[in-house]
């Protein structure tokens, strides 16, 4: 069974318990070929992701060339483009997974062929494959709770999830359900698939408004600022919002009045980490346990507390879709310099 380790561990992670006795391949000067396969294109958060790949490889010094297959497409087209990686015979593989069935079997010839598989962001099935992400689960648990509490413990949520079959979401689907177990009185009266997309999922909300529904809150995954943009244009009641750490909302949060609402952190930066720990693996320094999962933080601005939160971490300087998270400790060691411009090596 595969094992969890967390935030709190990272210093063990980076120490000599978990390093092997085989030698650094950075000692040696080698330099590295690095795939990438995204599946989604135009997402804010998506973007960030492969910006903190490249930024990541860039900063490390070990990394001589990414071959990056980013497009929209689903899991037969990721499946093409992770064994196109495996015959270009990349040394690792960085991977968002669109469905984590649907390319087991591309993770695998990786794994026969010698290449370090790395998923970010959302867990695989593939037992040989390594995985760093945000806590999914807990992610949508930590928002739905305090979400349910602002609505007094009663009333109709909509609940506005990511895109079916993606592991996050099912993740996700767990903690707001764990959440929604807590609070009988709370019920969902609109239950919609956004896609990740914010032009979609704006539709969505007003489509839903328009019906004259009746509701008291809305949980979002992740697509949030195009939300509170829609209760303003429609003149619709300003009900609490839980959604990401990106840099509109969390603007929207310091800024609109009468918005209650709360961030969860849910960094894009996790793509950088899949870097680093790709390079520990190629330079012998394997990790004692496959999965590591970083722990998010809800910054909320119903409390004098949480309102001064909101306001030291809002960055007007970045694209709204981008989560203000752009680092994580430990794991990245690039500059925001490097992140925002977005070049890799040879770049």
């Amino acid at each position: 069974m595969r094992k969890t380790s967390y935030l709190k561990m990272l210093p063990l992670l980076a120490g000599a318990a978990m390093l092997a006795s085989v030698p650094g391949a950075f000692a040696e000067g080698k330099q590295y070929t690095i795939g990438v396969s995204n599946t989604v294109q135009g997402n804010g958060w998506r973007e960030e992701m492969v910006c903190a790949i490249k930024a990541q490889a860039l900063a490390s010094g070990e990394v001589a060339k990414l071959n990056i297959a980013h497009r929209n497409t689903d899991a037969a087209g990721q499946l093409e483009d992770l064994r196109n990686l495996i015959s270009a015979k990349v040394d690792a593989i960085v991977v968002n997974p669109a469905d984590p069935a649907g390319i087991k079997a591309a993770l695998e010839e990786a794994n026969k062929a010698g290449i370090v598989v790395v998923a970010v962001d959302q867990a695989v099935t593939e037992p040989t494959a390594y995985i760093i992400s945000n806590n999914q689960e807990q992610y949508a648990y930590l928002g739905a709770k305090w979400l349910f509490q602002q609505m007094g413990g009663k009333g109709g949520v909509v609940y506005m999830r990511g895109a079916a079959g993606a592991s996050a979401d099912s993740d996700r689907d767990k903690g707001f359900k764990k959440a929604l177990a807590e609070f009988p009185d709370v019920k969902v009266v609109h239950e919609v698939f956004t896609g990740w997309q914010q032009d979609q999922a704006k539709q969505q909300i007003l489509d839903f408004i328009a019906t004259g529904s009746p509701f008291e809150g809305i949980w979002t995954s992740g697509i949030d600022n195009v939300i509170v943009d829609a209760l303003v244009e429609s003149g619709s009641k300003m009900v609490p919002v839980v959604g990401a750490d990106n840099a509109g909302f969390v603007s929207q949060l310091n800024s609109v009045e009468g918005l209650v609402g709360a961030a969860v952190t849910n960094p894009g930066s996790i793509g950088g980490a899949g870097v680093t720990l790709a390079l520990q693996i190629l330079d012998g320094k394997k990790p004692a346990e496959q999965t590591v999962l970083v722990e998010p933080e809800l910054w909320e601005n119903a409390t004098p507390e949480g309102k001064e939160k909101l306001k030291s971490v809002v960055d007007p300087s970045l694209s709204a879709e981008w989560p203000v998270s752009i680092s994580i400790p430990d794991w990245t060691t690039y500059s925001k310099e490097q992140i925002i411009a977005c070049k890799g090596p040879g770049e």
